[in-house]
């Protein structure tokens, strides 16, 4: 626990919270949260989460990532009436540096509306994530090969990528070449698109992190505010100026950070202690 912050363990001891989810996602962010708080996570059934958006494409996603997570949060507080609730959800794209690798941004919400608190744990990494068109069974195996399979699960299509014909959570050898041969003959190109399935409990890489996001909110839910006692008092801003290890001019490099309260104007500078100058890389007068 940081020295700015004051631990709150205590505040959700007790407590149950809603999670809802159809992919498996309580087998990382139960026992996370759990250990964390001293609270009760409990799977919330009863509504498609994919009415919210595929990942297959079929029906797009509403709204921003963080708005869908906030809404699965809103639905399994609704449904169990609870008044505190869990929810993920995921986005894939390139890694945002080279943009040549696949890239997994996982984000949960936690909402309490004891508190009126929203919080967000986030993750981001290199994803088993992509899609291939292929003609041939040696060139689909090359493929599933590549993608983890099959521990990491497999979706099927006949011609495109964007074709409604559609099977998911392909799991085993035998039924990938079964599933296959289905797309190829109905295939008026000769080609069959493969594509890794996302879907949390497909996908063991993207389940991992999952439960990176859910460590990360549970440093935040027991990191409380000093002046009102309120969780996820943290960093909220950063401050540039780290001075030059070699012209000891101030560089776009962090100096200090600023934490802050969710819920209070309570603040907190925090100069930097891990790093007394920057490297002159970042240094606009040595390397302008």
């Amino acid at each position: 626990m940081n020295l700015l912050a004051r631990p709150c363990h205590s505040r959700y001891r007790g407590k149950v919270v809603a999670l809802l989810t159809q992919h498996g996602k309580e087998r990382v962010i139960a026992p996370v949260l759990e250990a964390a708080l001293g609270c009760a996570v409990v799977r919330v059934s009863g509504y498609d989460t994919d009415r919210l958006g595929t990942f297959t494409r079929e029906i797009p996603r509403a709204g921003t990532q963080l708005e869908a997570a906030r809404k699965k949060a809103r639905l399994g507080m609704e449904l169990s009436g609870l008044r505190l609730g869990v929810a993920s959800e995921g986005a894939f794209g390139p890694d945002p540096v080279i943009g040549l690798t696949p890239w997994d941004l996982e984000l949960i919400v936690f909402i309490d509306d004891e508190l009126g608190l929203e919080l967000v744990g986030t993750a981001q990494g290199q994803a088993v994530f992509g899609h291939q068109l292929v003609a041939d069974w040696e060139s689909a195996r090359s493929f599933a090969r590549q993608s983890g399979f099959p521990e990491h699960f497999l979706v099927v299509r006949p011609e495109s990528e964007n074709d409604p014909r559609i099977r998911k959570g392909i799991s085993s050898w035998n039924e990938l070449q079964e599933v296959f041969s289905w797309a190829l003959e109905r295939s008026s190109n000769g080609m069959v698109c493969l594509e890794t399935d996302v879907r949390a409990h497909a996908n063991p890489t993207r389940m991992q992190m999952i439960a990176q996001a859910a460590e990360d909110l549970a440093q935040k839910l027991t990191s409380c505010c000093p002046e009102c006692g309120v969780p996820g008092f943290g960093p909220v801003e950063r401050v540039a100026g780290l001075r030059c290890d070699w012209c000891g001019l101030p560089t776009r490099e962090t100096a200090a950070e600023i934490w802050g309260c969710p819920k209070c104007t309570h603040r907190v500078t925090r100069t930097r202690d891990d790093r007394m100058a920057a490297d002159p890389q970042f240094c606009d007068y040595c390397n302008p």
